[in-house]
């Protein structure tokens, strides 16, 4: 040590799962019970220095909602240093969030941590099941230099080599975490997890034994003289006399010096120290590649479905619709809402914490979850429907006049960043009776739908298929009046919008007219058939599909098969039935039928029958409750059957070069995992899936100490697999979990449902709503790559995928907008995602992010409009960072989260 004591910082926290072995009311009594207990031993010991708040803020609005109290308390203590709080809103799951959501959890986190004081400057990750790879990128930009974590990496001990290319691995438990841009953090990793110091004796002989084992451990992983220690565990009280066990350890071991110590503290003095240290470099994404495989709790990607599906779908629509349409009407002079922005984001990430994400806390627990999912998409839909409302008011539909009597317009938004084609579909009130009125319910149903055509503002007519609703109750909430109900005659009209810009609006009207009959090029032009100018799609006899690239012949075949097999694991891990052979469907026939054809989009109804068991046999439950552990299980499946039937939408639509896939089923069955499989035949040692701000590349296998037979692995909007002659990607809603198989064809397998009986962790909690029975559903999208299309021009289409088109029926009216027009306008390469527009939380102006997917420079170049007056380069959290040199233009470095200010004209 030459001659210099080693420090020991020992850390006090508690690691706070909000909801997970209790239901969330349950650990809330207990938090309110630890609160009392930590401000009351701050208040009578005054050498009881500091505590660590988990790093999320959450915990003092679940505190104050019952003792609000004690804010002054609180605040005292936060600013006499000794309570230390944030960054996070909640420590999320990194990788079942989306890029946006862990944006927000940083930023509303440390907008109420700034309000508090005494901001633990540190990324904090305990627990996270794996660590995204941008996050040294995003911490970095939020003025964060150093992040905490307790999984994604193998410690090793400064006595073992440790192969310079190897991401995951590292001699010491700090190391250099490098994003795929270059920026970079110091790792910390919890090489002795994050309850190395948890209950630290005060009797001396005890204190002996208890040191002597703890120090050797540090020491083992450390690469300086401090040494890491948390005092605390998962829901672990506070240790009341901490001050007088450290007085113990300082009369025991006179050559170290023991300090109660904050994260801020601790990484002070290592950067003081390690400047002039070596240490090894982690780059990217930690998914724990050096073990067996059994413990990296890949699984609850797939744990409960369900709750990713409501999560992606909550998410997009705050991300990618109600915050863009938000930003339209904001730049026409109405106020942006922050407070209902903010109540809905927050209730939906207080879903998004690892043990509630994950689907792998008791029952109770997850039907809290999907009372919150609702609770966030209603206030979000309110704020949309009430935006587009002030929108819809606005816009000029004069034009439809010219059509003589009762044009019936309607507008189409386009919220996403890109050009869009598509079918649109809105529900249009034909008519409507007023109860206030008086109602004649006869004239109301037989009010005539025919003799209408669909026009675009320019004349253009369109083919459109029309859904009679027949008569429908609903009713107005007026701001000035009581509410008023009515009847009306009510359709969904379907219809193929072409080019509709990015960030704008374009009108259409139904007319009467009379329609011209005109010889239609129909999709589905022959039997077991989809086609368009670009892709065919063949329907085979069992169900798969045959795809083909019409331009160059390449083709994928055997798509769409099922596969089932029994899963006697938990809601955290995997683990096949003993003596399983998978089911599939491909030796099934499976009934076919065209169930809609149009000039612009058909669509065939594939009807699955088989037989699958209808659980695991009694011994799982008998070893469930012995606590054996998941991989020594030995249970088979039942013998008896139950018939299981999925019916699947497939769809082909007249400009679209993906395929929509729409499967819906009712899971009877228990104990088992339903995936969908696509051969890809492409030869490649790599794939790509996308990640949290990032296409990130993945091996196909994993590394030699590997012994799991399951691979699964994580992503977001889509996975994704090419060589130098073809490639396919695969997009998808809320199905978080894939496996490229170890196979000849390098099949992809997404998994659609896996239906388990338990938690899984420390005990035995039975979990029978992990089973999902009943009524199931799954949406994705096959996308060939297709002659003279890029990569990155697919990647951007799936993206797409994920987000609705809005509508609304408006009225025939004179306005201000016209009834084309462009919000927002850019121009980016293809190698740019755009990922957010947003009005700023702080501030009056307009946030817009990108990232960039490749290794390629880019740029941006916002278009200059009457409504903009300047733009500058901003960071993750808002903050402006550099005036823009070039005018409108801002440049994009290789693998970069780009944010950029804007300054609107507002009107």
């Amino acid at each position: 040590m030459n001659g210099k004591k080693k420090t020991i910082h020992i850390i006090s926290h508690t690691h706070w799962d909000r909801e997970w072995y209790l239901p969330y009311e349950k650990h809330h009594y207990l938090l309110i019970e630890f609160m009392d207990q930590l401000l009351d031993t701050l208040e009578k010991d005054p050498k009881f220095k500091s505590f660590h708040l988990d790093g999320q803020t959450i915990i003092l609005d679940d505190y104050l909602e019952v003792r609000p109290d004690m804010k002054d308390k609180i605040k005292q203590f936060i600013d006499e240093g000794r309570i230390h709080v944030g960054p996070w809103y909640v420590l999320q799951d990194e990788f079942l969030t989306s890029s946006e959501s862990n944006i927000r959890n940083l930023q509303y986190g440390i907008n109420d941590a700034r309000k508090w004081g005494n901001i633990s400057r540190v990324g904090y990750f305990p627990d996270s099941f794996g660590n995204m790879g941008q996050a040294p990128q995003i911490l970095h930009q939020a003025g964060i230099k150093h992040a905490a974590f307790g999984r994604g990496v193998k410690a090793t001990g400064f006595n073992n080599l440790v192969s310079e290319a190897d991401s995951y691995e590292s001699p010491y438990s700090e190391m250099r975490w490098q994003a795929p841009n270059g920026s970079e953090v110091t790792g910390i990793l919890f090489a002795n997890w994050y309850c190395n110091g948890n209950e630290i004796p005060e009797d001396k002989e005890a204190a002996k034994k208890y040191w002597d084992g703890h120090i050797e451990a540090m020491e083992r992983y450390a690469a300086s003289d401090h040494l890491l220690m948390l005092n605390g565990c998962d829901h672990q009280p506070i240790q009341t006399n901490l001050s007088a066990a450290i007085q113990t350890a300082e009369g025991l071991y006179p050559d170290y010096e023991f300090i109660h110590s904050n994260f801020n503290q601790y990484i002070q003095a290592l950067d003081e120290q390690l400047t002039v240290q070596e240490l090894k470099e982690v780059k990217g994404e930690l998914r724990s590649q050096h073990t067996d495989g059994w413990g990296t709790l890949v699984n609850t990607a797939s744990s409960r479905v369900y709750l990713k599906q409501m999560n992606q779908e909550v998410q997009t629509l705050l991300e990618k619709e109600v915050e863009p349409l938000a930003t339209f009407s904001y730049l026409l002079g109405e106020d942006d809402d922050k407070d209902i922005l903010e109540y809905a984001w927050k209730t939906l990430m207080q879903n998004h914490p690892h043990d509630s994400i994950c689907g792998c806390s008791v029952d109770e627990v997850h039907r809290e979850m999907v009372t919150r999912f609702e609770k966030s998409k209603y206030m979000a839909e309110s704020y949309k429907q009430a935006t587009m409302k002030k929108l819809g008011a606005k816009i000029d539909t004069t034009i439809f006049n010219k059509y003589g009597k009762e044009p019936i317009p309607f507008v189409v938004f386009n919220t996403t960043g890109l050009k869009r084609t598509g079918v649109v579909t809105v529900e249009i009130d034909f008519m409507r009776a007023y109860f206030a009125g008086g109602v004649n319910r006869q004239s109301v149903e037989s009010f005539d739908l025919d003799h209408y055509i669909l026009v675009d503002a320019d004349g253009n007519e369109y083919d459109y298929h029309l859904e009679d609703m027949a008569v429908v109750f609903d009713y107005d909430l007026p701001k000035h009046q009581f509410r008023q109900p009515y009847l009306a005659k009510r359709a969904k009209v379907s219809f193929e919008a072409k080019d509709i810009p990015l960030f704008s609006h374009s009108t259409f009207a139904l007319v009467k007219a009379t329609k011209k009959e005109k010889k239609k090029q129909l999709i589905a032009s022959s039997k077991n058939t989809l086609e368009n100018k670009q892709v065919r799609v063949e329907i085979n006899t069992n169900g798969s599909l045959t795809i083909i690239d019409k331009n160059t012949g390449r083709t994928f075949s055997n798509l769409l098969i099922y596969e089932n097999t029994g899963d006697i694991g938990n809601e955290y891990m995997y683990k096949e039935a003993n003596d399983d052979s998978p089911i599939t469907t491909e030796n099934e026939t499976a009934q076919i039928q065209l169930i809609e054809n149009s000039s612009f989009r058909a669509t065939y109804m594939i009807t699955h029958q088989f037989e699958i068991p209808e659980s695991a046999e009694a011994l799982l439950e008998k070893e469930q409750k012995q606590l054996v552990w998941f991989t020594s299980r030995k249970a088979k499946r039942s013998t008896k059957t139950v018939l299981f039937t999925m019916q699947t939408k497939v769809s082909l639509e007249k400009h679209s070069t993906g395929v929509n896939v729409d499967v819906v089923y009712d899971n009877d069955a228990k104990d088992h995992r339903l995936r969908v499989l696509f051969p890809t035949n492409i030869q490649s040692d790599v794939h790509y899936a996308d990640a949290i701000f990032e296409v990130a590349e993945r091996n196909n296998r994993p590394a030699d100490e590997w012994t799991n037979p399951d691979y699964s692995q994580h992503q977001q909007a889509f996975v994704s697999m090419y060589d130098s002659k073809k490639g396919i990607t695969i997009a998808n809603k809320g199905l978080n979990e894939y496996e490229v198989l170890r196979d000849e064809a390098n099949t992809i397998a997404i998994t659609l449902l896996r239906a388990i009986g338990e938690l899984g962790d420390w005990g035995y909690f039975p979990t029978p709503e992990a089973q999902c029975q009943g009524q199931q559903k799954a949406s994705f999208k096959i996308y060939p790559h297709l002659g003279g299309t890029t990569n990155e021009q697919v990647y951007q289409q799936a993206y797409q995928y994920l987000v609705p088109w809005s509508t609304l029926q408006i009225a025939v009216q004179d306005g201000e907008v016209a009834s084309k027009h462009q919000y927002l306008s850019y121009q980016a390469k293809d190698n740019l995602v755009q990922t957010s527009l947003k009005v700023a939380a702080n501030k009056e102006d307009i946030m817009i992010r990108f990232f960039n997917m490749t290794n390629k420079e880019s740029s941006i170049e916002i278009k200059e409009q009457e409504n903009i007056a300047t733009i500058y380069e901003s960071n993750v959290l808002e903050e402006k960072v550099n005036e823009c040199i070039d005018n409108m233009q801002v440049y994009v470095k290789q693998f970069e989260i780009k944010s950029i200010g804007i300054i609107p004209r507002r009107k």
